[in-house]
């Protein structure tokens, strides 16, 4: 037993999943990482490479080849759709359900009057099907606009007029009265409700809401909460081993979205302030899981900008240098994504892809682990790697680390 780390590199997809011309065929010709390659030959993440990035993809690229000894496999989206919240709850070992699709102006009566009950000051913006509610004057709740139609609503507020524990408390109104899979809860410095509300946008013509890299929320000073509908986290990797009393350590998003009793969370956007931190639990911690979340990656594909999103990768990849040091003798290290968010295919929404899996082991080589059926295959392997029962779902593959097989072979 040792250290078993987990870094997303949120959005970082290798491509469309088969199912996409059934499901999402906007996605269809989505590959994330290969298409800034594309878009960004210049790019530098030798790290990467060297880890089985372009393996993962299945495609060389100038001077990015396959790598000859890293340790690689692939992994599918168990859940609907391509969203954050719910693959980060299936890397943890959770069976995905099928999330309640509903436009926010469906149950906009419903949300107003709990709000209301709870304290806030409502007014409704928009012409009636096509309304958001304002809230506190600083404040919009309405569709989310970048994952998937009907799945997610947000709050969006001002910062500088609304605390983020108000605007935490605004979101738990919303979540206790909606069962859509999250209620996304945030806020920025630097802007006010004019500010938000020149973002409205309506898509499908049905979908209301704010685009959040419109709005200028992201720029100063992001806070954020991710509030999850009907996800058992008794299931979950992280309080299982929280139960056999192993450290757990959540970085990033990590922190907001997975739902554990740990003093080690630490929460985050910038993406060197998150791997400063990874390093540091890295080296503080002996035996335990360090789960973090690279965010900027994600935001820069919503904001459909492959140059933004190469220069986080870039970053990250340079980060890495002073990470893969740590991790000696039986320590674990997996480097892979959450989904896809294609910024060269003239969409801001997440994209359905595969996601990469390129594992480190100090002395290990040239192990393929499979394409993976599920996300969940992650945590059931650092189950198995912990020694403990395994999670809700998934199949362990650290035989394939270890030697090559599969336990059952």
């Amino acid at each position: 037993m040792g250290k078993f780390g987990i870094i997303v590199l949120d959005s970082f997809g290798v491509g469309a999943m088969d199912d996409v011309p059934n499901v999402r065929p906007d996605d269809i010709g989505s590959n994330t990482a290969l298409n800034i390659i594309k878009a960004v030959p210049q790019i530098q993440i030798p790290n990467l490479v060297k880890l089985g990035l372009m393996n993962s993809i299945g495609e060389e690229r100038g001077d990015k080849k396959f790598s000859n000894t890293a340790n690689w496999g692939t992994s599918n989206l168990m859940h609907h759709g391509a969203d954050s919240y719910l693959a980060h709850q299936e890397i943890m070992g959770t069976k995905p359900k099928m999330p309640l699709l509903q436009p926010f102006n469906e149950v906009i009566d419903t949300i107003e009057n709990q709000v209301k009950k709870d304290g806030f000051e409502i007014e409704r913006y928009g012409d009636p099907g096509y309304q958001l509610l304002l809230v506190n004057n600083c404040a919009t709740i309405g569709d989310n606009l970048e994952a998937d139609p009907g799945q997610v609503y947000n709050v969006t507020a001002a910062l500088d007029e609304m605390s983020f524990d108000e605007i935490t408390r605004l979101g738990d109104s919303v979540r206790s009265v909606v069962k859509v899979s999250r209620v996304i809860a945030f806020g920025g410095r630097g802007v006010n409700l004019k500010n938000i509300l020149k973002a409205r946008k309506i898509e499908h013509g049905k979908y209301v809401g704010v685009s959040a890299p419109e709005s200028g929320v992201y720029n100063k000073d992001y806070h954020v909460i991710h509030l999850g509908y009907g996800i058992d986290p008794k299931v979950q990797l992280p309080t299982m081993l929280h139960e056999n009393n192993i450290d757990v350590s959540l970085i990033g998003k990590t922190s907001d979205i997975i739902n554990v009793n740990t003093d080690r969370k630490f929460p985050g956007v910038d993406t060197n302030y998150l791997f400063d931190k990874f390093i540091e639990q890295s080296k503080n911690m002996k035996n335990g899981l360090l789960f973090m979340n690279i965010q900027e990656t994600d935001l820069a594909g919503h904001a459909e900008d492959p140059l933004s999103y190469a220069d986080v990768l870039e970053k990250a990849d340079k980060k890495l240098n002073e990470v893969l040091p740590l991790y000696t003798g039986d320590d674990i290290l997996i480097v892979m994504a959450d989904h896809g968010d294609d910024p060269t295919i003239g969409s801001t929404l997440h994209t359905r892809e595969r996601t990469p899996l390129m594992i480190y082991k100090e002395g290990t080589h040239n192990k393929y682990v499979g394409d993976r059926s599920t996300l969940s295959d992650v945590g059931a392997t650092g189950a198995e790697y912990f020694d403990i029962e395994p999670p809700e779902n998934g199949k362990s593959f650290l035989h394939r680390i270890i030697d090559g097989t599969d336990l059952d072979e």
